[in-house]
């Protein structure tokens, strides 16, 4: 299958599960995954109607800035260092996997060196893994208050990984604590602060994120091919 084929076909099963969920499928975005892959892909993918790529890795994603002129939407969704944020000011659109108030004031502090704002989400371990990346959600409030006076940082939403699991089904807790957490924070009212999005899902169990209230699901493999 070509990389549109399988983008025709993430599309196809997004739909079905925002109607099954009784959602408007318009409300689910899809970020490409395209670490380790090379720019042709993302043009092919971006000729294909794909518009938003996510990156885990700056020292991939730096070359592929220069490399992809078409209007594409850069997102970073991987563990990032405060050391790397310089390098990409003003370049991405959002950033998915804040997790310590240290790496939002860094990206404060670049971003406001353009005199721009930076949307950002507030990244959370929701099971606990001590593999995973992310505050804890008791920690995740007070992280929120903080950011929500930096001038250059706007919080948008949140985002987890649950553990793997051979069975999408077993994800949906992960899902539904998450969407919980936002609906609570949505309570608190912090100005400045919106839970817009929803990152959660990736090739293997978008459909139940979707299902639980995702609006960015997160998919390489299935679009891509097995790395």
């Amino acid at each position: 299958m070509s990389i549109a084929d399988n983008l025709a076909r993430i599309h196809d099963r997004i739909t079905a599960a925002a109607l099954t969920a009784g959602r408007d499928p318009a409300e689910i975005r899809l970020v490409a995954v395209s670490k380790t892959r090379p720019a042709a892909d993302v043009l092919t993918a971006f000729q294909a109607g794909q518009t938003v790529f996510g990156e885990n890795y700056i020292q991939e994603l730096l070359p592929k800035l220069t490399e992809v002129t078409e209007p594409v939407e850069w997102h970073v969704i991987g563990h990032l260092q405060s050391n790397k944020v310089k390098y990409i000011a003003g370049e991405v659109s959002l950033i998915h996997s804040v997790d310590r108030l240290s790496l939002a004031e860094e990206i404060d502090r670049q971003w406001g060196r353009l005199d721009r704002v930076c949307d950002i989400l507030i990244q959370v371990n929701i099971s606990g893994e001590a593999s995973k990346s992310g505050t804890t959600t008791e920690e995740a409030l007070q992280l929120l208050h903080h950011c929500a006076r930096l001038p250059h940082v706007r919080v948008t939403g949140l985002m987890t990984m649950p553990p793997f699991f051979d069975e999408p089904e077993r994800a949906r807790p992960c899902f539904a604590a998450l969407r919980q957490l936002a609906d609570i924070v949505t309570a608190e009212a912090i100005a400045g602060v919106s839970m817009n999005e929803l990152s959660m899902g990736m090739s293997g169990d978008f459909e139940v994120a979707i299902q639980e209230g995702a609006t960015l699901v997160r998919v390489g493999t299935a679009i891509f091919g097995e790395r």
